[in-house]
């Protein structure tokens, strides 16, 4: 599914570089990711939960907070406070942009973060947090206890975060010890969804149920089993996206109505851009799309490019069976095509292709499987041609 680049101008003016993971298939509504604390956009948890919600159809926003990443801005200049106003100046740019953000979704401080943002951000309508903590302050153990010593009295140091050396604020600190958690989360008046691990080591889960206490109904908790505080396995992280992926269902839009066609393949326009439409076919799911130059998105192949990869894969799979009936040794086969158009000829659709054969053969053996390529179901209709039924149009919903 392809991932674009989106920019947020944050409220001091710094520029906050974001990337956007486009909805595979119909759009069932659009996100905002809010990282752990110290990490970025790029986390690995960030990008699996991401993608995985995309290949639900869900998009989301994950960017990188004020100092962090290829934002713009101090780290050390910047706050709990600040990381709040980010994320409602990233909601904001969606709205504009004509992708509210009706899910918050945040990761450890940042869990904490999209709380505190969601009564700002009027499009939200349900919020889920994984791994957050629910006194904010809480962040300070992560802190090595001698850079926080010098931090109380110099006003800034370079202290370890989680191993890494950062460079923090006084300011920060006093920050984080400011805000009132039981409030802020009992006045959500939102859905809330709590993800957590038992063993969790770096955010006890004790966090969870002060969260589940404080916020109001209707609220949910799962556990995550053996998951670590930063779900760095894989299956962590897509599990995490399925269960918000299925939570949230109730409190996305509805995905518009149709019904299910018995056919080959199926295209159904996502509502995103002029062209882009989301493919079924074969057990599988991708996107078409026009490029840029011409009104689309650039976010999947041309029904062209479609075209010819239906002749490459054809052909490719017809050298593979008739070397394999043959016995003989052809390690990889591979096939490109190309496609152009000769309004001089008829017809005027002329493809081309060039086929490269791994494996000891002789030169007869490679010529022979050259040759074998005309031969492969696809060229042989393209090349006669097709008969068209009448267009079937259904009646309206």
């Amino acid at each position: 599914m392809p991932t674009r680049p989106f920019e947020v101008i944050n409220a001091q003016g710094h520029r906050l570089s974001g990337s956007l993971e486009m909805p595979e298939g119909i759009q069932r509504g659009w996100a905002l990711f809010a990282h752990c604390f110290t990490c970025g956009k790029n986390d690995l948890a960030a990008v699996r939960i991401a993608r995985a919600l995309a290949s639900a159809g869900i998009g989301v926003l994950r960017f990188d907070f004020t100092g962090l990443g290829d934002s713009e801005g101090s780290f050390a200049d910047a706050s709990f406070s600040l990381n709040v106003q980010d994320l409602v100046c990233a909601a904001d740019a969606m709205e504009a942009a004509g992708m509210p953000a009706r899910l918050l979704i945040g990761h450890s401080l940042g869990g904490s973060a999209v709380l505190a943002a969601a009564g700002r951000i009027a499009s939200a309508r349900a919020i889920a947090t994984i791994a957050a903590p629910f006194d904010v302050a809480q962040v300070l153990h992560l802190l090595d206890p001698a850079g926080l010593a010098r931090l109380e009295t110099e006003g800034h140091a370079r202290v370890q975060v989680v191993g890494r050396p950062m460079a923090v604020g006084k300011a920060f600190v006093d920050d984080l010890r400011a805000h009132d958690p039981g409030a802020r989360i009992a006045a959500l008046h939102r859905p809330l969804l709590l993800l957590h691990a038992p063993q969790d080591r770096t955010v006890d889960i004790e966090n969870a149920t002060r969260i589940f206490l404080a916020a109001r109904h209707p609220k949910s908790f799962v556990s995550l089993d053996d998951a670590d505080h930063l779900l760095s396995k894989r299956e962590d992280a897509e599990q995490v996206a399925r269960l918000i992926a299925t939570w949230a269902a109730p409190y996305l839009p509805e995905p518009p109505a149709g019904h299910p066609l018995a056919a080959d393949a199926e295209a159904e326009e996502t509502g995103l851009g002029k062209f882009q439409l989301a493919l079924r076919s074969g057990g599988s799911r991708w996107l078409a799309d026009e490029p840029a130059t011409v009104g689309g998105l650039g976010s999947g192949p041309t029904p062209y490019n479609l075209l010819s990869s239906a002749l490459a894969a054809c052909t490719t799979m017809t050298l593979r069976h008739y070397a394999d009936s043959k016995g003989w040794p052809v390690a990889r086969i591979r096939t490109a095509v190309s496609h152009r158009k000769d309004k001089s000829a008829s017809p005027p659709d002329v493809f081309s292709r060039r086929v490269s054969i791994e494996g000891p053969l002789t030169q007869a053996q490679r010529e022979e499987l050259v040759e074998m390529a005309q031969r492969c179901p696809v060229h042989r209709t393209l090349e006669a041609g097709a008969r068209f039924e009448p267009v079937e149009g259904e009646p309206p919903a």
